[in-house]
């Protein structure tokens, strides 16, 4: 019997050690918007870490906001589909319409230090079995299709670091 309807959350780690062009073109770019974005709130340059200017400016936590600017056209290049997330097949697969942009880290002079994380979250997922390691899911909201004994598609998905059920409704 199926467990239920799930959304799947991935939270996919940016920093200098990128290695695919996608990466490190949002790496580049969202350094570039935060060193910028950061004047603003550090007009007298006291505070260097991302941390720091956090701490002491009051609503500085529109930084998260207005660098992620600099990586929406590079998510939006992904055509809906989570990155890094494959099937058995090693085909990428899990698609989504929503995200969440978090600047981890980051240092006014030292570009190395910057790290965001961009959190997908997956569209609904029917969650049909876990097979050893592995989700077993239909795409979309198929309660009626089960329910009916209908022949369903289905996908296999490994369970792997930063993928994790973000949401859950019972049949």
């Amino acid at each position: 019997m199926a467990k239920g309807i799930i959304r799947l959350c991935y939270k996919k780690i940016i920093e200098a050690n990128a290695q695919k062009t996608w990466e490190k073109q949002v790496f580049e770019d969202t350094y570039m918007e935060f060193f910028m974005q950061s004047q603003f709130y550090n007009q007298e340059g006291k505070y260097q870490t991302f941390q720091e200017i956090l701490a002491n400016v009051p609503a500085a936590d529109k930084l998260h906001y207005l660098v992620s600017t600099a990586a929406i056209n590079y998510i939006r290049q992904l055509n809906d589909l989570i990155p890094d997330i494959t099937n058995v097949h090693q085909h990428v697969c899990l698609p989504f319409k929503n995200f969440r942009f978090e600047i981890v880290q980051s240092h006014t002079q030292r570009k190395a230090e910057h790290k965001v994380a961009i959190y997908f979250y997956s569209d609904a997922l029917t969650w049909v079995d876990t097979i050893d390691n592995q989700l077993l899911i239909a795409y979309g909201n198929q309660s009626d299709a089960l329910n009916s004994n209908t022949e369903l598609q289905t996908d296999l998905i490994a369970l792997q670091p930063f993928l994790s059920i973000s949401s859950f409704q019972n049949f």
